[in-house]
């Protein structure tokens, strides 16, 4: 099985001061995909610079030519499916049909509260993205959408001509619970997993491993419970966040085996975080371009 190599660059740097080049840098370099957290803010990065998603991704795809580009990921914490559409079929017309909407239910971090409201209970953010999800593939569908649901509605929303990509851009849906993992199989081309975050700093690469297998388990008993046939939805992995962080981007040689285990486990796409100097994703520029030019070959 073939296995795909993609990153994702954080929005931390100014456009005109190495931003645009490090996505000019991810195409030369053959990566599949360059994605970006879609968030306000975001973890030990909140007092320095952060910009926003879809900005960047726009001009991402007028600074590129053939990489595909996406969010990893989108979450209903501030987002409404409405705008949120007619921001991407713009962002899906601009870049040629190159992209791809990393979706997810989202957590308890600063984008949760910073409109002022309180952070959902883990059922709540699963019923607003049980409604979010469905609407956006209707607002990305159909030309002409009405619906009112308890969480979101949409009244006569247009969204003519609709994607580059039909019948629409693809989903890749972050998802580990079993409602997510319906929606993965129903509506997604892509499932996407960090792993366990419980393993993260007392877990084993063994003990990932297993958890890993489990969650695929999963979505295959959700894809045949839709009637779905699972080859035909992508397995992503965004890695930095398994027992194996420290040494992950040590060497090609670290990276191969580490693929190649998961690959083992039907991942289909792996998405490196390109380094980011004095910061939890700080890795070797030079190993880190040698895993990305060399690491193919080796997996086969």
């Amino acid at each position: 099985m073939s296995l795909r190599l993609s990153t994702v660059i954080l929005p931390v740097h100014r456009w005109h001061e190495g931003g645009a080049e490090r996505w000019r840098r991810a195409e030369e370099l053959g990566f599949h995909t360059a994605y970006t957290y879609d968030h306000l803010s975001w973890r030990t990065f909140r007092d320095g610079p952060w910009f926003g998603a879809l900005p960047t991704l726009t001009a991402a795809a007028t600074a590129t030519e053939r990489l595909r580009l996406g969010t990893l990921v989108t979450s209903p914490n501030f987002r409404h499916p409405v705008t949120l559409a007619k921001e991407l079929i713009s962002l899906d017309d601009i870049s040629g049909g190159r992209i791809t909407l990393g979706i997810g239910a989202g957590g308890n971090g600063f984008d949760a509260t910073v409109l002022g409201g309180t952070a959902w209970t883990p059922r709540e953010r699963a019923d607003h993205f049980a409604e979010f999800v469905p609407l956006l593939d209707r607002l990305l569908t159909e030309d002409a959408v009405t619906e009112r649901g308890v969480h979101y509605s949409a009244v006569e929303a247009r969204n003519v001509p609709g994607c580059v990509q039909r019948p629409r851009l693809p989903f890749a849906v972050a998802a580990t619970g079993p409602r997510g993992l319906r929606l993965a199989a129903r509506y997604g081309q892509g499932w996407v997993t960090t792993g366990d975050p419980k393993l993260l700093e007392a877990g084993t690469p063994e003990q990932s491993l297993v958890a890993l297998r489990d969650q695929a388990e999963r979505l295959l008993k959700a894809c045949a419970d839709a009637g779905r046939d699972p080859a035909g939805l992508d397995r992503i992995l965004l890695t930095g966040f398994t027992p194996e962080r420290a040494r992950l981007l040590e060497s090609v040689d670290a990276f191969v085996d580490f693929a190649g285990r998961h690959r083992e486990l039907g991942f289909t796409e792996l998405v490196l975080h390109w380094p980011v100097p004095d910061s939890d994703f700080a890795a070797d520029q030079r190993v880190f371009e040698r895993i990305a030019t060399e690491a193919p070959a080796q997996l086969g």
